[in-house]
């Protein structure tokens, strides 16, 4: 059974469970508390992840770690081939590489800010803030684009990729980092569609359809 390191708060873990859930894939949970108790520091959690960082994702024996690259995974292998990453559609699958880079920056920035504000980790928030809201500003925009030309969509086409799942639980929770998505319409819709997704499951902080 697949095993995931996971930390609740985690908005790299959420996607990952995000993920699992909509696939509808069995697998157990292995809580792993960073704050305060810093267990992803400890001598045995390294053994795993010599990065001392979660998510880490064990099938069987084979550890990936890093939450875009076990989207990428769980994609690959237990998704129908192609629907949530199109490896045969090199425009598609270039597009899905360059908003799992986006996440990448949306983690440094809206949710470096946000483990300041709500967690007390070290840091200064202004900088991060102001390069969030020009992430936001971008992906709004891209967005609104997108929906002119009739997708729904990061990446075209009529499905969703890994790059929407990457991509959502920083910018649901940039409230929680002082930086509010109303000026972000677009984004903000494009929010709600996630959330209609078969199977979507929350996290203490994004809710479902029906509780908003």
């Amino acid at each position: 059974m697949l095993n995931l390191y996971d930390c609740e708060l985690s908005e790299n873990c959420y996607k990952v469970r995000l993920f699992l859930s909509i696939l509808g894939q069995e697998h157990q949970l292995t809580p792993v508390e960073l704050v305060p108790g810093r267990e992803h520091q400890q001598a045995r959690f390294r053994v795993i992840n010599p990065l001392a960082k979660v998510p880490v994702l064990d099938d069987n024996g084979f550890i990936v770690r890093d939450s875009q690259a076990i989207l990428v995974y769980l994609a690959c292998k237990y998704a129908p081939r192609g629907k949530w990453y199109p490896l045969e559609d090199a425009t598609r699958i270039a597009c899905v590489q360059i908003w799992l880079s986006f996440a990448n920056d949306l983690n440094e920035t809206v949710s470096a800010a946000r483990w300041v504000q709500v967690f007390g980790k070290g840091g200064n928030m202004a900088p991060q803030c102001r390069k969030a809201r020009q992430l936001l500003t971008v992906i709004d925009e891209h967005l609104w684009f997108a929906e002119k030309n009739g997708h729904a969509w990061l990446c075209p086409g009529e499905h969703p990729t890994i790059a929407d799942l990457a991509c959502f639980p920083h910018i649901m929770l940039s409230d929680e980092a002082g930086i509010s998505l109303l000026d972000y319409p677009a984004l903000r819709r494009w929010t709600d569609r996630v959330k209609g997704i078969n199977g979507f499951t929350a996290m203490p902080g994004i809710f479902s359809v029906e509780n908003n």
